[in-house]
């Protein structure tokens, strides 16, 4: 086994990432993929992102491209603001209820 193949941990930003009303619900995989959610419609963004510092690039599977910035453990998404999913200022009763 090389150093090239040991095993790194996951980046602090892997995880899932929700807007406080839950509509939206973005999905930072460890292997450098993106899944988001709006609504019920599963997958309605899918594509690739890198980070750099706190900065994150995204490219989804279009070609579409889009920026967002982590601060004070909130990730700043174009227009949207979100929150690591079971943090408290996400409200539960609004998860996937519009559609």
């Amino acid at each position: 086994m090389t150093s090239n193949d040991t095993p790194r941990a996951p980046h602090p930003y892997v995880g899932m990432w929700v807007t406080a009303d839950g509509f939206i619900r973005q999905e930072l995989l460890p292997n450098g993929r993106y899944d988001e959610a709006r609504g019920r419609r599963r997958s309605a963004y899918t594509g690739r992102y890198t980070v750099s510092g706190n900065h994150i690039d995204y490219v989804d599977d279009t070609g579409l491209t889009a920026t967002g910035d982590v601060r004070d453990g909130v990730l700043f998404h174009e227009h949207l603001v979100l929150y690591r999913e079971g943090d408290h200022r996400i409200r539960r009763e609004g998860m996937g209820s519009r559609g």
